[in-house]
């Protein structure tokens, strides 16, 4: 026969050693709990005993905000900057396609095009200073997630995107038409006598938008674009089709070399950044106390990513540009499409 499994929530406190120091029928602690589970075996109608621990409550490996397991599926809202759960005492602002934002993320968050130009041009000057100056005006847009999600789906390159698409760098390769043979002198019309046939550039390409998730964080912003300023720089240069660990990975290592150049400025831009949306007043260019920690949550963030396309890209491209240099190592991706190692 079976056993029957009778769980009773004897719940206690544990100390140092394991030894239970006080019983509850029913408490939630801050600290671990003691779970009694029996086990009876019906053929021979002994009972056996086994402790089990849980833990009553987990934390965000960065800001440390504990919290109960239940909030995990109860839907209580993250903000989706900074990943921290929302509060009894606090009410997040809640973006039309559905995000919400704490009020501390809300405070420098960029919420349309015009009031992220400044940003842009930040960037611009950042590439600029590697020697890496994109040639082409690149318009930039900031949109809704389904209109991002949207031209993700569109986009014909197919590169490795993460669950939550953040930023989009549109580009189309040029074909043009060019002559296939030429006709001999004979009668008739010799311009209708030509032929043509399509000819695909592989090494030219034109591109054509950056799109970025408007709601964030200055910080956050600035380090997506980043990200996809490199997108259009390595095809706008030419660069062979890379793997998609090298290509996100070199885009990481320049979203992250932005965020150490701006904590380390002490600005958030050079140009003050006003909104249109929310308010006349010009925003500070320098970096509160809120956003260099932020800007050093977002350095995490990227540093500590499992993927093997942008977390294992960007250690590997790390390495590299610690080892070779920037330029050498993308020398080296022209000629391999590989990290040098």
């Amino acid at each position: 026969m079976g056993d029957i499994l009778i769980v009773s929530m004897h719940f206690g406190i544990l100390n140092a050693s394991g030894v239970v120091l006080a019983t509850y029928p029913s408490l939630i602690m801050s600290s671990l709990l003691l779970g009694v589970i029996h086990t009876i075996n019906l053929a021979t109608e002994r009972i056996t005993t086994q402790n089990v621990t849980f833990a009553s409550s987990l934390a965000h490996p960065f800001w440390v905000q504990k919290y109960c397991p239940f909030h995990e599926h109860d839907g209580t809202p993250r903000c989706c900057s900074c990943e921290r759960m929302e509060s009894r005492e606090t009410r997040y602002a809640a973006l039309k396609d559905g995000r919400k934002l704490c009020l501390e993320c809300l405070e420098s968050a960029i919420m349309d095009t015009v009031d992220c130009q400044p940003l842009y041009i930040d960037i611009q000057k950042f590439y600029e200073g590697l020697n890496m100056k994109v040639e082409q005006q690149i318009p930039l847009l900031l949109v809704e997630r389904q209109a991002l999600n949207e031209a993700r789906e569109g986009e014909k390159h197919g590169h490795y995107h993460m669950p939550e698409t953040r930023g989009l760098c549109l580009s189309e390769e040029q074909t043009i038409s060019t002559i296939l043979r030429r006709p001999r002198n004979g009668t008739g019309n010799r311009a209708k006598k030509m032929k043509t046939e399509p000819y695909k550039l592989s090494r030219r390409c034109e591109v054509t938008a950056i799109l970025i998730l408007y709601g964030l964080p200055r910080l956050l912003t600035g380090s997506i674009l980043a990200h996809e300023m490199m997108h259009a720089w390595l095809r706008l240069q030419g660069y062979p089709n890379l793997s998609q660990d090298v290509e996100e990975g070199i885009c990481q290592v320049l979203a992250h070399m932005w965020l150490e150049s701006k904590l380390k400025s002490g600005s958030g831009s050079n140009v003050a950044s006003t909104s249109s949306s929310a308010s006349t007043a010009p925003k500070s260019s320098m970096i509160s106390q809120y956003e260099r920690e932020l800007g050093v949550f977002f350095k995490h963030q990227i540093k500590s990513d499992i993927s093997p396309v942008y977390g294992d890209g960007f250690r590997a491209g790390q390495q590299a540009v610690h080892q070779y240099g920037l330029q050498e190592t993308l020398n080296q991706i022209w000629m391999t499409a590989r990290f040098p190692y």
